[in-house]
């Protein structure tokens, strides 16, 4: 997934979140892990695979808490919950884990598909999650993250543009850019996509995330700031964009009520 790790990023608590993380878009753009690290069992609890029904891994998500699960709304709205599954506590690609039945997607109403502005989703399950030291929650993030954080971005995706996907799950230390710096390292077209809504990351090429990291979380101090949402695949020398939860918390604390 990281080759060093789009479309669809940290230490996390143990004792809150069940983790013990170092601290550290359309079809053309989502991606996997690049340049990263292969998680051991049960070192990032909240980490999700969405699945189609033939158990094909196909976007991340992570536990928000018992019923509820976040991914980005690229992943989720051209499917329907009948052909989708959430996987939880899995460290393998099609293997491990616990398979969850959905009960609904919930896509931000404001989602564009064509720019993935907005590209939020919530997923509730239609039974409760059991938390383990497998399976374990991570808060949203309430605060604005700016440039110079230390984050781990984590999923199944693939590890280079060109390689098959992981076969485990896969993490890389990342740290955050400013928006400024984000917009200079991209295209006019591009820079115009990083809004306040966006969080980036960019560490070196060869680091970052790729195709079926999408919709996987983004991690810095024990909270989830950032959604895997676009990029230029894969870590080939662009900034990681993400979703940044901390926009959009007020909006999925209120679906969730």
């Amino acid at each position: 997934m990281f080759r060093f790790i789009v479309v669809c990023c940290a230490v996390a608590i143990i004792a809150a979140n069940g983790a013990n993380i170092p601290d550290a878009a359309p079809s053309q753009w989502e991606g996997r892990i690049v340049g990263g690290s292969t998680a051991f069992m049960g070192q990032f609890p909240y980490q999700v695979s969405l699945r189609s029904m033939q158990n094909s891994h196909f976007c991340g998500g992570f536990i928000i808490n018992n019923r509820w699960l976040g991914s980005a709304a690229h992943c989720t709205a051209p499917r329907t919950v009948s052909n989708t599954r959430a996987v939880v506590g899995a460290i393998h690609r099609s293997t491990g884990g616990v398979t969850h039945n959905l009960a609904r997607f919930i896509n931000h109403p404001n989602y564009q598909a064509q720019t993935l502005a907005n590209d939020v989703s919530l997923i509730q399950t239609i039974n409760s999650i059991v938390f383990n030291n497998m399976a374990a929650p991570v808060a949203l993030g309430s605060h604005f993250v700016g440039g110079g954080a230390n984050a781990v971005a984590t999923g199944f995706g693939q590890t280079g543009r060109n390689n098959p996907s992981s076969t485990g799950l896969m993490w890389v230390g990342l740290r955050t850019i400013t928006n400024d710096e984000c917009r200079q390292k991209f295209s006019s077209a591009n820079a115009q996509r990083i809004l306040d809504s966006i969080i980036c990351t960019f560490t070196r090429v060869g680091q970052g995330t790729c195709m079926g990291d999408s919709g996987g979380p983004l991690v810095s101090n024990g909270n989830v700031i950032g959604i895997v949402s676009w990029g230029i695949p894969c870590a080939s020398g662009s900034p990681d964009v993400y979703t940044r939860v901390s926009f959009y918390r007020t909006w999925m604390m209120s679906q969730m009520a």
